[in-house]
């Protein structure tokens, strides 16, 4: 059984440099136009408008309500999610890397947005360094592994042993092409050698309402999708990618746990605008965002779903989107993952 373990991304270190120095500046020095504008903002009868790359009802787009009702009233203005899913959320990368850099549209997106689909595709409609302004993190967790209760078995090894009991007769959902979501799925393929089809959704949404149906066998998931599914009684919660267990879920283990290596690459969710906004108007939305994070109601939200909220400074997050992209490239390169 071939392993997936950690390897050194092949980057160049002048390169490596330049991109966080690229994005270092974005968070903190970029943008020194519109002066009045940061100071006024924002503004009471303006919403703020959070993109969102799935389709409503999934475990990203709960957190994004619930921070933006939060938000909103930190600010004093409504917040507003605005679900533009598809193209594994290029399509709302592409929406806010377009818009006015004045902190009325930003986004809350998946490690994927930056870290996956610059690696997997050949025509991404935005550079993930430039085009965007990284505000803070929202929340860490790991994806999941799920299963459809139709499928008799309760372990990772008896789920590949009915795969290879019935090879090509089963598939798997993800929430998109490139995302960690499909990487993850294909590395499992991999290393187990089984035989099953790929099944891309427009977000997690979609596909769990197939899981659940059972029109699919298994998926990668998000942790708070995945929860939400597993409510159903016809999704089981089969192994954690990650190094270590989450508190939602104390009885469900690693893939470590269960024999298989390499299945345990950081996730995150974070909020970004476009790039050049001004500094002061960054400051004001990453102090918000921080104190919403902190708050006792949205911590165990992310908590009963799996995840951990919790901000950083915009320096802190960009090192973080740096670190991701390199650590997945190395990954899909291992893969040998063609780009779509």
């Amino acid at each position: 059984m071939p392993e997936l373990g950690p390897t050194t991304p092949s980057r160049t270190a002048s390169r490596t440099r330049r991109q966080v120095v690229t994005l270092l500046a974005a968070a903190a020095l970029a943008g020194s136009t519109l002066p009045a504008f940061a100071q006024d903002f924002p503004t009471k009868d303006r919403p703020i408008r959070l993109v969102v790359g799935f389709t409503a009802g999934g475990g990203t787009d709960a957190q994004a309500r619930t921070v933006a009702q939060k938000l909103g009233e930190v600010l004093g203005t409504n917040v507003v999610v605005d679900n533009r899913p598809g193209a594994s959320t290029m399509l709302a990368a592409s929406e806010v890397a377009r818009a006015a850099p004045d902190g009325y549209t930003l986004m809350y997106s998946p490690s994927s947005t930056f870290a996956q689909n610059p690696h997997m595709f050949a025509k991404v409609p935005y550079h993930p360094f430039k085009d965007f302004t990284p505000l803070s993190v929202g929340g860490r967790g790991p994806l999941v592994l799920s299963m459809s209760t139709s499928v008799p078995a309760n372990n990772v090894r008896e789920l590949v042993a009915y795969i290879k009991a019935n090879p090509g007769k089963t598939s798997y959902a993800s929430f998109g092409l490139g995302t960690s979501s499909h990487i993850y799925g294909e590395a499992f393929t991999r290393q187990t050698q089984i035989d099953s089809v790929h099944i891309p959704y427009k977000g997690g949404s979609d596909a769990a309402k197939d899981l659940i149906g059972g029109r699919v066998q298994y998926m990668f998931d998000s942790a708070p999708s995945a929860i939400i599914a597993a409510q159903s009684g016809k999704v089981k919660i089969m192994a954690i990618a990650a190094s270590q267990r989450v508190s939602a879920l104390p009885d469900v283990p690693t893939f470590a746990e269960q024999g298989y290596t390499g299945m345990d690459l950081p996730s995150w969710l974070g909020f970004f605008g476009p790039a050049n906004m001004p500094p002061a108007v960054v400051k004001k939305l990453n102090d918000a965002l921080v104190k919403v994070l902190a708050m006792p109601e949205v911590a165990k939200f992310y908590r009963d779903g799996g995840y951990e909220a919790g901000g950083n400074t915009p320096q802190e997050f960009a090192a973080l989107v740096q670190k991701t992209h390199d650590e997945w490239g190395a990954m899909i390169s291992k893969l040998g993952l063609p780009k779509q």
